[in-house]
């Protein structure tokens, strides 16, 4: 940088760029403000300059690895020239000229929002390029995932009515249609099912009054299916029963432990 200005600097140099200057005249300075252009040409011109110098830094703030302060100083030029634009336009619409802001196309983020201070018109400082990846500025880009609010339990109760349970439901006499049609069709079936096992029951009556006729009794019969004791059995286990009783009352453990010993060997019970 320090030899390019040594260059600049240099007799030959200076000597040279005196010599352009004296040929084309010297280089015009854009008005500070817009206002003091009277010319509608000249303010074409000069809204002309300000778009290319807008074009040319935002091409060059896409680098990335230009550093943080120089994207910085970048950006601010860019909104600077986007606000100088708009005072332009403005001045060529009082000298008579069109209305470049109505007729211009429109600036649009990475997302398709349009922008509404890249026109020059509305407030608002907006980051270009890789200036939207610097510290502190990533997280105004960055979208806050929606809150899921739970509603409360007095909230839900307030969307139920009688329509929710039903209440009002036959009101219209659609409801009412069906269902009489559907119960027909139930009660039809149901009638057709008790019907038909009705007749199975009698059927089975039948059939065993007739083996009753046939067998020459009226009266139903009691079958016992285990061996009952008759009256001398009843009386022999009460006998040996009270025996035992007494014997248990009358005798120690040990002679009834003895008295089993020897009707075991004789083998009785």
């Amino acid at each position: 940088m320090a030899r390019n200005e040594e260059k600049a600097q240099s007799m030959l140099n200076r000597f040279l760029t005196a010599k352009k200057d004296e040929a084309t005249g010297p280089k015009e300075k854009r008005p500070y403000l817009a206002s003091e252009c009277h010319d509608l040409n000249e303010a074409d011109k000069w809204r002309q300059q300000i778009l290319r110098e807008i074009a040319r830094k935002v091409m060059e703030i896409q680098n990335a690895g230009l550093g943080e302060h120089r994207l910085r100083d970048l950006n601010d030029e860019i909104n600077k020239l986007i606000r100088e634009k708009g005072h332009w336009e403005k001045r060529i619409i009082e000298l008579g000229g069109p209305d470049y802001g109505r007729t211009a196309p429109k600036v649009t983020d990475s997302e398709g929002n349009i922008l509404a201070g890249a026109t020059g018109k509305g407030s608002g400082y907006r980051y270009f390029g890789a200036a939207k990846q610097l510290p502190g500025v990533r997280e105004l880009f960055e979208k806050e995932a929606p809150r899921t609010v739970r509603r409360t339990r007095h909230q839900l109760y307030q969307h139920i009515d009688a329509d929710y349970y039903g209440f009002r439901d036959e009101e219209d006499g659609v409801l009412e249609r069906v269902e009489a049609d559907a119960q027909k069709v139930m009660r039809s079936k149901a009638i057709a099912e008790w019907e038909a096992k009705e007749a199975e029951r009698q059927a089975a009556m039948d059939g065993i009054k007739t083996m009753e006729d046939a067998a020459g009794t009226t009266a139903s019969q009691y079958v016992a299916y285990v061996p009952l004791p008759d009256d001398k059995e009843i009386e022999q286990r009460v006998l040996n029963k009270k025996k035992a009783d007494l014997m248990k009352k009358y005798t120690s453990d040990v002679l009834m432990e003895e008295q089993q010993e020897s009707r075991a060997l004789l083998n009785r019970q």
